[in-house]
């Protein structure tokens, strides 16, 4: 296959998230802003995209007031800061093809202007037309300064302790251009 390009149609494409904590787990959803990958000869693939932080949903809390205000606390300085850092980033750094269409990915993701070293694993299918990628992202929300409720950074949190680690489900559609 000869180089290609791919512009990410934010509009096809999801991340979802899930945070835990002592009592249970929220969910919900972030959006994409955009990004770019490129694949070519013997397998390569470089790409960045954008994830939009003003865009996060919860979808487990189904009273309105609540909601609200979980979604502006996350938005908040104690979490994501949107107003400060409207976006996060993950570039790939480095790829090797595996098989499957899976690739094991380093990448550099950054979140709240912190760039942290991720290692992954990438899920590709490409046609002339389109690429598809899929992954899951492990994300420890401390190393990006977000330490509200971490028992990093507390003590005596009982069953107010927030765990570290967080998961992005990433799924991208992309345009040949």
């Amino acid at each position: 296959m000869d180089t290609k390009n791919f512009k990410v149609n934010a509009g096809n494409s999801t991340i979802n998230w899930t945070g835990r904590k002592v009592t249970g787990a929220h969910n919900g959803t972030i959006g994409v802003k955009e990004g770019n990958f490129t694949f070519g000869e013997g397998k390569t693939v470089s790409g960045k995209f954008a994830i939009d932080t003003r865009t996060i949903r919860i979808l487990d809390i189904e009273d309105t007031e609540t909601n609200t205000q979980f979604a502006n606390h996350l938005a908040s300085d104690d979490f994501f800061n949107s107003e400060m850092f409207p976006e996060a980033y993950f570039e790939i750094t480095h790829a090797e093809p595996g098989d499957e269409n899976l690739y094991y990915v380093k990448g550099d993701l950054t979140i709240k202007g912190i760039t942290h070293p991720i290692d992954t694993s990438l899920h590709i299918v490409t046609t002339n037309d389109t690429a598809v990628l899929k992954t899951k992202i492990i994300v420890d929300r401390t190393k990006f300064n977000i330490k509200f409720r971490s028992s990093n950074f507390f003590t005596n949190l009982g069953d107010t302790l927030i765990y570290n680690n967080f998961d992005l489900h990433i799924h991208l559609v992309a345009e040949a251009y």
